[in-house]
């Protein structure tokens, strides 16, 4: 199935992708959002188990705010089109510093220390299924 998107600029872009791959996107992507947009506002609105969660981790409940904005505005990038490349960066990194303060505290690793990296793959995943630029890089060996 060919899509047409139009851009700001008025430019015209064709892309050739099934149904089933842009749905496929829409809901890995979607799973994301929802996941850190309630992960983003638990830690603004620090309920209980969210602040006794943090201080587990060994963060002070000073911190929550901070990264519950942090998490708010890498999923705001990522959820927009034009944006989303930076936040899947930002969000890469964001839960790279979730598998480490789950690491440092030893919880198990297929539940705590995989989840944000589930997390990533599906965000990567979905950027993959829709952006063919992403699907085209090789790596090359010199």
């Amino acid at each position: 199935m060919k899509i047409e998107m139009k851009t700001n600029t008025g430019i015209t872009i064709a892309n050739d992708i099934s149904k089933a791959r842009l749905w496929t996107a829409r809901i890995m992507s979607g799973i994301v959002v929802l996941f850190m947009l309630f992960d983003g506002i638990g830690k603004i609105a620090k309920p209980a188990p969210v602040v006794e969660s943090t201080l587990a981790l060994g963060f002070t409940e000073n911190h929550l705010v901070a990264m519950g904005v942090l998490s708010l505005l890498c999923t705001i990038l990522y959820a927009l089109p034009r944006t989303r490349f930076l936040g899947a960066l930002l969000l890469t990194g964001y839960l790279g510093g979730a598998v480490a303060a789950h690491l440092r505290v030893d919880h198990p690793l297929w539940s705590h220390m995989m989840f944000p990296v589930y997390v990533a793959i599906l965000a990567w995943g979905a950027l993959w299924l829709i952006d063919r630029r992403l699907r085209n890089l090789r790596w090359e060996r010199e």
